[in-house]
């Protein structure tokens, strides 16, 4: 393997976003592992790659739980030997419920998988990061704007959104003796098949139901491409990648 090339992991790599992100760095020349836990959009997300770059490699990985994260980071350091990006993408929703409805198997599998799968594989790339070399890496989290401001019957999801803002913090201070950055990007009103509903029409803090703007996943695959290729010594804290014409700022 030639060591020059860097090595990137997406988790949630198989759909959306996480494709997205994964073939733009595969195409600026980086060797990128893609996990998640069904196999099937992981090999179409594969079979996307330019056979004139580095592959995409896939690994079945359920980042909320520890086992199936440390197999992931094992197989990396021994099949590349280091890591240099990581793009903690992987996420889900709860049911759209009120909140004294919402039931508590459903906020604990959101906080699991957003949340604690976050934390799990940020640990894990930290690790790697800190004792390989040359020592560092970057590591970037998927905030969202819910990040920011909820919409109406989330409070599962902004909840684990809110708190990757100070995971992300977090990183970015204990990272700094180690030469590791860290970065949050929140993204509002992507096209994919989960988003598609913005365009349909998605509830209003007013009551009312009203289709929103959106912008095209491979946008965001750029912006994780340009932030992987910075230097170390420089961090984009945080990001918020939008529709122009979304309803996030202002008054409603």
């Amino acid at each position: 393997m030639n060591n020059d090339i860097k090595v990137a992991l997406i988790t949630g790599g198989g759909t959306g976003i996480g494709r997205s992100s994964a073939l733009a760095l595969q195409e600026i020349g980086f060797n990128v592992i893609i996990c998640g836990r069904r196999e099937g959009p992981l090999k179409e997300t594969a079979l996307l790659a330019d056979p004139q770059h580095p592959k995409i490699t896939v690994c079945i990985t359920d980042v909320s739980e520890g086992k199936s994260v440390g197999k992931l980071f094992n197989k990396i350091v021994e099949d590349f030997g280091r890591l240099d990006v990581i793009f903690n993408n992987a996420g889900m929703g709860a049911p759209r419920v009120p909140f004294d409805a919402l039931k508590e198997n459903d906020w604990r599998r959101c906080v699991d998988v957003n949340l604690t799968g976050t934390f799990l594989c940020a640990q894990a790339a930290f690790k790697v990061m800190k004792e390989q070399k040359p020592q560092g890496g970057r590591i970037i989290n998927n905030g969202s704007v819910s990040a920011h401001s909820p919409r109406p019957n989330t409070i599962a999801y902004t909840a684990t959104k809110h708190a990757i803002t100070g995971l992300t913090k977090s990183i970015a201070l204990d990272g700094r003796a180690f030469n590791i950055a860290c970065s949050q990007l929140d993204i509002g009103n992507a096209d994919t098949a989960i988003g598609s509903r913005f365009k349909e029409g998605v509830p209003q803090a007013s009551g009312e139901i009203k289709p929103e703007p959106v912008i095209d996943p491979d946008e965001c695959g750029r912006v994780i491409a340009y932030m992987s290729q910075l230097p170390l010594n420089t961090n984009i804290l945080n990001m918020t990648l939008m529709a122009t014409n979304m309803p996030f700022v202002g008054r409603g």
